[in-house]
């Protein structure tokens, strides 16, 4: 017991009140196709994350309220997750696309200490201005260029967390044994097996392969498979290809393949990741898979779209095929010639 003259309780805890942040930028291009869509008309980004909860930006070209006449325009920042009181706080940023960093900042941040967080009470509860700015202002500003507004959102929630006693100040390092593996790869030491890819070799071990990817196991260790062969050949597969596979079955990280091909063409980079994905999906390689299909997405456009939904279909990567198709279907991205004369 804490006593005047014990004063040594115990035992001891801390509640440390701090906010996760994230921040999210949303681009309008196109801005002045906005004009005229009417009061309490918006515009509104894509679902983002923060802290646990979901987050969208509107964007009212005509302003929020009718009763403004559409001389200015509104921004706010909603709650997008089915919570309730959830307290956070927030920055509301118009960039200058002129370099010279002159930003319309509105700030939460700023007055925490004065008006504390701010409540959002229920799923679409909003903060933000009316009267963000004037839009004659916003028109003849650097925040416009090329019709084209960029809003930089950032959220602050709330949370508190209890600290107990430490009982060890030593952090451990992060794990290094991708690298470790991929060391004694480079240094073929203790390698038991040899892959011909074309005119290239390749030698590896049976148990880390076999740990990695169930067609392997099978392979080497399975009913039917052979334990004691020492030298496999590999057909239809560049060795470029086999070597990343290879990189990554033992590094579990998609490997840099600029540096395995030599070359910097974005093109021939996303060629490779296709080959490298029907690769993932010949040795069940599921996390390969994923990662591919992800850099294929992210990487879509008109000069490969055709090419990624053949192989998408071919090998029956669903999402990759669903994600292609709703890229296709989109008017612009059609515009002009089609992809596929």
């Amino acid at each position: 017991m804490t006593t005047p003259d014990n004063p040594n309780p115990d035992s001891v805890s801390t509640t440390v009140m701090e906010t996760v942040n994230g921040s999210h930028q949303f681009t309008i291009k196109g801005y002045s196709l906005a004009k005229g869509m009417g009061p309490g008309r918006y515009i509104q980004s894509d679902v983002f994350s923060v802290g646990g909860y979901d987050w969208v930006i509107y964007f009212y070209p005509d302003g929020k309220n009718p009763e403004e006449n559409s001389t200015y325009v509104s921004l706010f920042i909603a709650l997008a997750s089915d919570s309730s009181d959830i307290r956070a706080l927030f920055e509301l940023t118009l960039m200058d696309q002129s370099g010279k960093g002159r930003h319309k900042v509105h700030s939460h941040f700023d007055r925490a200490l004065e008006g504390g967080p701010y409540t959002l009470k229920y799923k679409g509860s909003m903060w933000g201005y009316k009267r963000f700015l004037r839009r004659t202002a916003l028109e003849a500003s650097d925040y416009l260029k090329d019709d084209c507004l960029v809003i930089n959102c950032t959220v602050g929630v709330v949370r508190a967390r209890l600290e107990g006693p430490k009982q060890f100040g030593i952090v451990p390092p992060p794990s290094n044994m991708g690298q470790g593996l991929k060391d004694l790869l480079d240094s073929e030491l203790g390698c038991d097996i040899a892959f011909q890819v074309g005119e290239e070799t390749y030698k590896a071990h049976k148990l880390i392969l076999a740990a990695r990817s169930p067609v392997f196991r099978a392979q080497f260790y399975g009913p039917v498979g052979n334990n004691n062969v020492d030298r496999v050949v590999i057909e239809d597969m560049e060795p470029s290809i086999f070597q990343a596979m290879l990189s990554f079955i033992y590094t579990d990280v998609l490997p840099d393949v600029h540096e395995i091909t030599g070359s910097t063409s974005t093109a021939s980079f996303t060629n490779m990741i296709q080959h490298l994905l029907a690769a993932a999906d010949m040795y069940d390689l599921g996390r390969l898979k994923i990662l591919c299909e992800a850099f294929l997405c992210e990487e879509l456009n008109v000069d490969n779209v055709a090419t990624t939904l053949a192989l998408a279909d071919q090998h029956q990567f669903l999402q990759l095929k669903a994600f292609c198709l709703k890229f296709v279907a989109s008017p612009a991205n059609l515009r002009g010639d089609s992809m596929f004369d």
